[in-house]
């Protein structure tokens, strides 16, 4: 079934996806990670591609949360080494050096997936920035004990999934 829903399906997304991105290279990668996580889904029996009504809209819809997440990796890396150069304005990061930095965020990334915004936005704010408890607050409007909670649960989160196994 899957194979079918892919060959149906493949390249109508792909030709949006390179509407909405203007890179034919960015598209295609963005499809297979839509089919990758349909496939992933599927093997979870989380979902049963027989049930899907609208398909392109199913398809869409996960294309769409595959993109976000994409463009907020690649702002966290961005400022991630803006902060770097503006920290040590001498320092010239070798590709090697600027590739662990990239490699250490994607991991503190995943670490995050699955946090509500707001809790992994404290817990970077807090961790990356060193930003106070009160400074957060007002950056995400809450109070300052809320922010105290989404640090904890950020926290939890990602001891466990670290010591999961």
């Amino acid at each position: 079934m899957a194979a079918v829903f892919y060959v149906n399906h493949n390249r109508w997304l792909q030709h949006w996806l390179c509407k909405k991105l203007g890179s034919a290279f960015e598209a295609a990668d963005l499809t297979q990670d839509v089919f990758t996580k349909l496939l992933h889904k599927q093997q979870l029996n989380a979902i049963d591609l027989t049930t899907i009504i609208e398909p392109r809209a199913y398809l869409t819809t996960i294309a769409t949360h595959l993109l976000i997440d994409s463009r907020r990796k690649q702002k966290l890396e961005q400022a991630y080494l803006a902060m770097l150069f503006d920290a040590q304005p001498d320092f010239a990061a070798s590709p090697q050096q600027i590739q662990e930095a990239i490699d250490i965020l994607n991991q503190i990334i995943v670490m995050l997936e699955g946090l509500p915004t707001k809790a992994a936005r404290a817990f970077i704010l807090y961790r990356l920035d060193g930003l106070t408890h009160a400074e957060i607050a007002d950056i995400l409007g809450v109070s300052a004990s809320m922010v105290k909670q989404y640090i904890a649960r950020a926290m939890m989160h990602c001891y466990q999934i670290a010591y999961a196994n």
